[in-house]
C-alpha cells in the first residue's frame, strides 16, 4: 500500500521553479532519517547520500519544482498579470483557482474574456496565456499591501484518490519525489554496492538547471532519471501515439527529445524487471526532456544513464492522474535496480545487432538488447 498521506503532502506543497523552499523543507524532514549525509547545494538541490561498499557513485534525480507563474504586473483595479514558470496547456486554465504567495498566501481565480462577449472566431480559438489574469477579489489598494511583482503563483488543487489512481496538481514531478523517498526507505536496511546520491533537484521545468549543477559536483558513474511521461491512452488516441499506458507498469525510458538512454541501462532494467517479476513497459517519447539528459552529459566523464518514468495523464494541466500500481512498480524497479548494480557486467554487455562478445561463448551476459 502506498503512503498516500505523504504523497498528498508532497503534491500539495508549493514550490514553482526557483521558489522551492517549502517543498525542500518537507523533503529535508523526510530524508534526514534515511541518509548517511544530507546537504543542500548553492542552487537549492537536496543531496542525500547512502553509503555503499565501493566508491562508485549512483545518482538518482527527481525534481522538486512544479510549473506555475510569477507576478509581473498589478493593474489599476488590482488584477494580476503573470508570466509562466514552465510549460502550460492554456486551454485548461479558465476559472481555475490559484494561490498567490505574497506576504501571505492568497487564493485567486484565473480569469479571461467571457465567452458570451467573444466574437464568433474567438470562440473557436484557445485563449492565449497572456490574456489570462488573476482575480483576488480585492481592490488595488489592498492587493499592493500583500502582493508584489516577482511573487510566485501555484495551482490550488488537492490530491484525491479516483478509482485505482490518484489525481492532483503537480504529480509532475512530486510523484517522483515520493518514489525516491520510498525507495530510500526500502533500501535503508540493505547493503548497497555503490554510494547512492539521491538528489531532489530544482528548476527542471525551466531547463534542467538544478540537475546540471548537481551532476557537475557529484560526477556519477551511473545515473537514473525519475520523472513522469505521457500516457495518451484515452479516447481519440492511436496506439502509436500513446507513449505509455496507465496501469501497465513502470516505464523504462528508451529515448525522449533530450536523451537516448544508454542501451546497457535499458537492458539492465529490463532484466531486473524480469528477474523480480516487476511489470514494465518501454517509453519512447518524441519530444520533451528530463533530468536524465543532465545525468548523462554533465559529469566530468559522463555516466551510464537511463530513466524510470511514471505514466501520467493530463500532463501540465490543472490536474494530473497516475495509477497507484504503476507507482508501486516504479519503487520496486528503482530499488532493485540500485541494489543489483554491482552484479552486472557492464563491460561485457553489447547491443542487439552487434553479435556476441568475442569471448562470450554461452556465458551469461550475451543479451538481446532491444
Amino acid at each position: 500500500m502506498l503512503n498516500l498521506p505523504l504523497l498528498k503532502a508532497i503534491c500539495e506543497a508549493p514550490g514553482v521553479s526557483g521558489f522551492e523552499r517549502r517543498i525542500r523543507d518537507l523533503v529535508l524532514r523526510e530524508v534526514r532519517p534515511l541518509a548517511d549525509e544530507v546537504s543542500v547545494d548553492n542552487m537549492g538541490n537536496v543531496i542525500a547520500v547512502m553509503k555503499g561498499k565501493q566508491p562508485k557513485r549512483v545518482m538518482v534525480a527527481a525534481h522538486m519544482d512544479e510549473i506555475g507563474f510569477i507576478v509581473n504586473h498589478i493593474d489599476e483595479k488590482g488584477f494580476l498579470r503573470f508570466l509562466p514558470l514552465g510549460g502550460f496547456d492554456p486551454k485548461t486554465l479558465t476559472a481555475q483557482r490559484v494561490i498567490v504567495h505574497g506576504r501571505r498566501d492568497l487564493i485567486g481565480v484565473l480569469g479571461c474574456k467571457p465567452i458570451h462577449i467573444m466574437k464568433p472566431e474567438e470562440r473557436k480559438q484557445v485563449v492565449p496565456l497572456n490574456e489570462y489574469f488573476v482575480d483576488l477579489g480585492l481592490p488595488r489598494s489592498e492587493v499592493e499591501k500583500l502582493v508584489a511583482v516577482g511573487d510566485p503563483i501555484t495551482r490550488e488543487r488537492e490530491m484525491i484518490e479516483i478509482g485505482h489512481c490518484v489525481t492532483s496538481k503537480s504529480l509532475d514531478n512530486r510523484i517522483s519525489v515520493f518514489i525516491l523517498l520510498e525507495t530510500m526507505r526500502k533500501l535503508k536496511e540493505q547493503e548497497l554496492p555503490y554510494d547512492l546520491y539521491a538528489t531532489f533537484t530544482v528548476q527542471e521545468e525551466v531547463g534542467l538547471r538544478g540537475a546540471m549543477g548537481s551532476v557537475g559536483h557529484i560526477d556519477p558513474d551511473f545515473g537514473f532519471g525519475l520523472d513522469v511521461t505521457i500516457a495518451y491512452d484515452v479516447p481519440g488516441s492511436s496506439a502509436h501515439e500513446s507513449v505509455t499506458n496507465l496501469g501497465e507498469g513502470a516505464a523504462i525510458k528508451v529515448l525522449d527529445g533530450s536523451v537516448i538512454s544508454d542501451y546497457r541501462m535499458v537492458n539492465y532494467l529490463k532484466e531486473v524487471a524480469a528477474k523480480e517479476n516487476i511489470k514494465t513497459q518501454l517509453e519512447l517519447l518524441p519530444a520533451g526532456g528530463t533530468d536524465t539528459a543532465a545525468l548523462q552529459r554533465y559529469g566530468q566523464k559522463g555516466a551510464i544513464a537511463g530513466a524510470i518514468s511514471i505514466p501520467l495523464r493530463n500532463m501540465h494541466q490543472s490536474t494530473e492522474m497516475a495509477h497507484q500500481q504503476d507507482v508501486a512498480n516504479c519503487i520496486d524497479l528503482l530499488s532493485a535496480g540500485i541494489a543489483q548494480l554491482g552484479s552486472y557486467d557492464w563491460d561485457f554487455a553489447r547491443p542487439h545487432g552487434q553479435g556476441p562478445h568475442p569471448d562470450a561463448g554461452s556465458a551469461p551476459g550475451e543479451f538481446d538488447w532491444m
